[in-house]
C-alpha cells in the first residue's frame, strides 16, 4: 500500500506524471516493436502497442505547450550564473537554458503545423526542435562529466582519506557522484534517439527499428524515475 501511495502521489504531479507517460511510451514501443519485428503472429498486437506509443508522446507533446512559462522562470532565475564557480559548469548550463527555451516554440510550431492550424513546414520545425534538443543533452553530458570529475577530487583530498572528511558528507558526495553518472547514461541514451529523428543523412539518423528507439527511451526513462526516487527519499531524510 505504501508503494501505491507513492505512486499516486507522484501521480499528482505533472513531472511524475510526465515520467510516468513517458516510460509507458517509450514501453509501449519497445514491446510492440519486438512483437512486429519478432513475433509475426503477434504483429496485430504489436502494431496497437506502437499506435498507444505514438499517442502517448502525442500527449506529452501537447502538454508541453504549457511549459514555455516555466522554463523562461528557471532560465531567468539562473541567468549567467554568477554564483557557479567552475566556467565549464556555467556556461554548459547557461547555453543548455538558451537551447531548452528555444525548443518549447520550435515544437509548438512544428505541433500547430501537423494540427493544420499554421501552414508552415512542420518537418523543419520537427527538425529543428530535435537538434536544439540534442544540444541540450550534449551540454547536460558535458556539465554532468565536469561535475563528476569535480566531486571525484573532492573524495580524493587529504581530508577524505585521512577520514577527517564526516561520514555523512563522504556519503552525500558519493551519492551526487552517482546521480551525476546517471545523468550521463540517460542523456546519452536520448542523444541516440534524438539523432536517429533528425533528417535522413546524419550520422544514424532514420536507422533505428522502433524497437531499440523504445529500448533506449525505456532506460532513459527508468534513470528519471529512479533518480527522482532517490531525491525524494533523500529529501525525505533531511527533512525535519
Amino acid at each position: 500500500m505504501a508503494a501505491l501511495g507513492e505512486v499516486a502521489a507522484a501521480l499528482e504531479s505533472y513531472r511524475g506524471r510526465d515520467r510516468l507517460i513517458r516510460t509507458l511510451g517509450y514501453c509501449c514501443q519497445l514491446v510492440g516493436g519486438v512483437l512486429v519485428e519478432c513475433c509475426p503472429a503477434e504483429s496485430q498486437a504489436g502494431t496497437r502497442l506502437l499506435a498507444v506509443s505514438a499517442q502517448l508522446s502525442h500527449c506529452r507533446t501537447v502538454l508541453r505547450l504549457f511549459d514555455d512559462l516555466a522554463m523562461f522562470t528557471y532560465t531567468k532565475q539562473y541567468g549567467l550564473g554568477a554564483e557557479e564557480e567552475d566556467g565549464l559548469i556555467r556556461w554548459a548550463s547557461v547555453l543548455g537554458n538558451i537551447a531548452d527555451q528555444l525548443y518549447y516554440p520550435c515544437e509548438h510550431l512544428a505541433w500547430a503545423a501537423d494540427a493544420k492550424v499554421l501552414h508552415v513546414d512542420s518537418a523543419r520545425w520537427w527538425a529543428l526542435s530535435t537538434a536544439l534538443w540534442g544540444i541540450s543533452l550534449l551540454l547536460g553530458i558535458a556539465r554532468a562529466l565536469r561535475m563528476v570529475q569535480k566531486l571525484r577530487r573532492k573524495l580524493q583530498t587529504p581530508m577524505a582519506f585521512t577520514s577527517r572528511l564526516p561520514r555523512s558528507k563522504r556519503r552525500a558526495l558519493e551519492a551526487q557522484v552517482w546521480s551525476e553518472t546517471l545523468t550521463v547514461l540517460s542523456n546519452l541514451a536520448d542523444l541516440a534517439n534524438a539523432v536517429h529523428w533528425l533528417p535522413p543523412g546524419i550520422l544514424w539518423a532514420g536507422r533505428f527499428p522502433p524497437w531499440l528507439v523504445g529500448l533506449l527511451g525505456t532506460i532513459s526513462s527508468l534513470l528519471s524515475v529512479y533518480q527522482a526516487t532517490r531525491a525524494r527519499e533523500q529529501a525525505d531524510t533531511t527533512s525535519p
